[in-house]
């Protein structure tokens, strides 16, 4: 068949290749663009599995637009159109709000796996908007919104591919457009679910209930999942339903971070051997840091990574004693990892709707201020379509040597959130940030402890993961030391947009 030309290397074209024709399969045919209705039954799952470099998110964008051009609509979460029988859809997935945020950024129209399976309910005005913008409906009139307005949506539009985006350029928040969201009914068809290494069995078996047909992208070298037992959801698949890319292109390679990520695959390279590889890098490329301290700078918009819990917690403690902050209160730019949502049974829609707005477990969170209740904080949501929100909170700062942790703002139920200063490397998976600071002194202990998972050294599963986090620059920090910081803590970098409120009325904290 004819594939993308541009930068496809052979093993890429092969999995092209191998896709199309399980989709034409399924009736969806790139080379002639002939989409027939899905067939009731069928299912198939194929993962494309290769490191970091090998050109898998390329494949997948590449894969997206040609099923855009052959007529699949896109399935954002952000908003659906009227459903037609002989629709073929795609919806494009990942596990964590920064994931998804990667693969927007990069042109591909991604969303939570937590975001589809719920879609949200339109105020009908609005919803005019929404129909011009998805292609579906003339330029609207709405009463209070100019044409600038609209223009401006629209720009927004074409640039993200997202509704809640381009109502917030209009100048809307996500209350005034968005009265509910309701669980999803009706399946889905085709599904692309990149960081397919992060899923657990549940979410697994989720996804295959809501789509037939699955294309799981994933990295066999990342941790697996916490309780797996080290396996990854595709390890049980059938050799033929894999597609393995392992040609490293050339403009990736000359990357000395992604160098070091695959110097790790050599089994006699140990943990001093390593370090001396990437003293030599520093020396090289100002890419590749050997640090003798942690930047406290950094740590407010990307965490130091870390393998145990205990250097975690006295990381946080020394980052905010750097910066003065009070025991009983939060500075406005301390960074937060929400911890999951602290809600009884009948505030359902609540969780929803927390959720939905990108308050996931594991979602990294910048604390803005107290909020305008009791209990409440306004947060900026990483990685978030809609970033900002007021919600009720419960957040635990833990302490060095102490079994229970502090706890600054504590609504009776809401989200809950840890400090995130720090964190583990386990939850810092699929993420990714600019710069990465990587506490070597863990992974020490960890290579002297000896320990193995999936065949491997556990360490380096570790420092691979770790390092392939950095986009920009890695730090690999040798000394337990910290730096002073340069200034106060800010928030002027985040984007600025009004704070929707999300949870829990007075009366509702009341039942």
């Amino acid at each position: 068949m004819t594939v993308p030309a541009l930068q496809f290397s052979l093993d890429q074209a092969e999995a092209f290749d191998h896709i199309a024709e399980a989709l034409r399969g399924f009736g969806v045919d790139l080379d002639e663009g002939i989409l027939t209705p899905p067939t009731e039954g069928k299912s198939r799952v194929i993962a494309v599995l290769g490191k970091a470099g090998s050109g898998k998110t390329l494949l997948l964008s590449e894969l997206t637009k040609a099923l855009e051009t052959a007529g699949v609509d896109i399935v954002s979460g952000d908003y659906e159109g009227k459903r037609r029988k002989d629709r073929r859809t795609l919806a494009i997935l990942a596990p964590t709000n920064k994931a998804a945020s990667v693969l927007r950024n990069r042109g591909v129209p991604a969303t939570t796996i937590h975001r589809i399976l719920y879609t949200p309910v339109y105020d009908p005005e609005y919803e005019k908007i929404a129909e011009w913008l998805s292609g579906n409906g003339e330029r609207p009139e709405i009463e209070g919104l100019t044409d600038e307005a609209l223009d401006r949506a629209l720009a927004f539009f074409q640039q993200n591919k997202s509704i809640p985006g381009a109502l917030a350029a209009a100048g809307l928040r996500g209350s005034d457009f968005i009265t509910g969201w309701k669980r999803r009914d009706d399946p889905l068809d085709i599904g692309f679910i990149d960081e397919a290494s992060m899923l657990d069995d549940k979410q697994f078996q989720d996804l295959k209930e809501i789509f037939p047909t699955l294309v799981l992208f994933g990295d066999p070298a990342q941790l697996a999942p916490v309780g797996q037992s080290g396996q990854m959801v595709f390890d049980t698949l059938p050799s033929v339903a894999k597609q393995e890319l392992h040609r490293i292109h050339r403009q990736e390679a000359d990357n000395p971070i992604l160098d070091l990520a695959h110097a790790l695959s050599d089994p006699d390279v140990g943990f001093e051997d390593f370090e001396r590889m990437v003293e030599e890098a520093s020396r090289k490329d100002d890419r590749v840091v050997l640090a003798q301290r942690v930047e406290v700078d950094l740590m407010a918009r990307s965490p130091v990574l870390v393998w145990r819990n205990a250097t975690r917690i006295r990381l946080i403690n020394a980052f905010r004693t750097v910066y003065g902050a009070p025991e009983d209160e939060l500075l406005a730019g301390e960074p937060l990892i929400c911890d999951g949502i602290e809600l009884p049974l009948k505030h359902r829609k609540k969780r929803v709707d927390l959720e939905a707005r990108g308050l996931i477990k594991g979602a990294q969170v910048i604390y803005l201020g107290p909020g305008r209740k009791p209990g409440f904080s306004r947060m900026h949501v990483m990685g978030a379509e809609d970033p900002q929100v007021n919600v009720a909170s419960i957040i635990k700062i833990e302490k060095p040597d102490e079994e229970e942790p502090f706890i600054p703002f504590a609504a009776r139920m809401g989200a809950a959130f840890l400090h995130g200063a720090a964190v583990t490397i386990h939850k810092a998976q699929g993420s990714q940030w600019e710069n990465v600071q990587v506490f070597a002194p863990d992974l020490f202990v960890a290579a002297r402890m000896g320990r193995i998972e999936a065949g491997q050294p556990l360490w380096k599963r570790l420092a691979y993961v770790a390092i392939t986090r950095a986009q920009e620059r890695l730090y690999w920090v040798v000394r337990n030391r910290l730096a002073k910081p340069s200034g106060p803590l800010v928030v002027d970098d985040l984007r600025a947009a009004p704070v929707a409120p999300l949870v829990l009325h007075a009366q509702e904290q009341n039942e």
